[in-house]
């Protein structure tokens, strides 16, 4: 059985649980006190993770770490979600390095700073990273103008991807999604659709906190 080390904060980690759930495949969760600073430590790091981050997946003895990695594991061992054509599967990694890169990576900092940040965030460091949210969402915005998913006629891996971080409550990020970028919202909707889809906070463990900022 997989073991998904994973809390309840971590679009990263979602994205995997969410492809297990829509595999229907059991999987077990292995709970990361992430905000107690257990992947600071090098002892944890050594055991686990040198980068010290989630989500690790455990497959019998094969540990996995970076969710793109995961999913592309995933993909080829189940044989679905991973796109039809060897054309669609070099579409897929394209927007799952654009995901990484752009995408989830500012907009994840962002969610971060305002929701779980220790201080109050740099009103410059926010609009910066505003700025790079607004040019990368307008890029899936009218991506997902003409279609349904990222690649293809049907959900993939680049869809778990960069949807991570989109079913939290807008209060974490204090950005109206749907309504700025209303394609990306009809999109969300779409993936809730998929069975065995539930919200980071049912799927994973941890409880939900107040955002701080």
């Amino acid at each position: 059985m997989y073991r998904l080390h994973c809390f309840g904060q971590s679009g990263n980690a979602f994205k995997v649980a969410f492809m297990l759930r829509a595999l229907d495949v059991p999987f077990d969760t292995v709970y990361v006190d992430f905000f107690k600073g257990i992947s600071t430590d090098p002892a944890w790091r050594d055991e686990h993770n040198e980068m010290g981050e989630v989500p690790i997946l455990e497959d019998g003895p094969l540990r996995l770490t970076q969710s793109g990695a995961i999913l592309t594991h995933l993909a080829k061992k189940h044989g679905r979600f991973g796109g039809a054509t060897e054309s669609e599967q070099f579409e897929v990694l394209r927007w799952l390095l654009f995901d990484n890169h752009k995408f989830t990576s500012y907009f994840a900092t962002y969610r971060f700073m305002k929701a779980f940040g220790k201080v109050e965030p740099d009103p410059v460091v926010m609009k910066f990273l505003l700025g790079r949210i607004e040019g990368a969402f307008n890029i899936v915005d009218k991506h997902l103008s003409s279609r349904e998913f990222i690649v293809g006629d049907s959900p993939t891996i680049a869809d778990f991807s960069l949807s991570g971080y989109q079913f939290f409550p807008q209060d974490e990020s204090g950005i109206d999604i749907a309504g700025r970028w209303p394609h990306i919202g009809a999109w969300v909707e779409r993936l809730k659709a998929i069975p065995g889809w539930a919200s980071p906070y049912d799927a994973m463990p941890g409880e939900q906190m107040a955002p701080r900022w």
